[in-house]
């Protein structure tokens, strides 16, 4: 907890890029006897029945300090799934990093070993010499700033029912367009001074604090 906390914190040395990353399904649901279109005084509705059309993962990536986002929307989330999205991510999209250090939590995809199956060794290597990755402890993944992205993508559209992967394309690129355009920042307010105040009997133990 304490190293990201620093990470959030702490200024990065010159041409190191803080980022966080995290996935959630989305279950697409249509609506076969339709609604009402909204009018004057009167919101849209939707029919009670639904139509389970199957699910979708998204793979979350957030810039939180610059205000930029990658969102992707895959079938599945699979080791080879989730290692090509890092390394499109971390290796061609922000290519120009000097290092990049990634938070996510410790699902078994984002092990080193899982991503080593997909890779091979040699890619692997070229990977961690330019990413290092900082897992969130177990149990406490809300440290992880792309959860705080995550949120708003459902508060601003995906909360709704979305028919098809298509419509969710649709919503999940408008929002991150507009995001991106406004350039919405996450500011991190829960500090070390503040875990050791929260979590006092853990720091105790661990003979950091009296």
């Amino acid at each position: 907890m304490d190293d990201i906390l620093a990470l959030y914190t702490e200024p990065l040395p010159a041409g190191h890029e803080l980022h966080c990353f995290d996935e959630v399904s989305k279950q697409l649901l249509g609506t076969p006897r339709g609604g009402q279109p909204c009018a004057p005084g009167t919101v849209r509705r939707l029919d009670y029945e639904y139509k389970r059309n199957g699910t979708r993962n998204l793979f979350v990536a957030v810039n939180p300090l610059v205000g930029e986002r990658t969102v992707a929307v895959t079938e599945r989330r699979t080791a080879a799934d989730t290692a090509n999205f890092l390394w499109h991510y971390c290796m061609e999209e922000h290519r120009t990093a000097a290092h990049i250090h990634l938070v996510l939590d410790n699902l078994n995809t984002h092990l080193r070993g899982s991503l080593t199956k997909v890779w091979g060794d040699q890619k692997t290597a070229a990977f961690f010499a330019r990413v290092t990755l900082h897992h969130t402890p177990t149990h406490a993944s809300w440290l992880n700033m792309a959860e705080c992205e995550i949120s708003c993508l459902k508060t601003q559209g995906l909360k709704t029912r979305l028919a098809d992967e298509a419509v969710l394309k649709n919503t999940v690129a408008a929002i991150t367009a507009w995001r991106n355009q406004h350039r919405r920042k996450i500011t991190w307010t829960f500090t070390t001074k503040k875990a050791q105040e929260k979590f006092p009997e853990l720091y105790r133990e661990l003979g950091v604090v009296n």
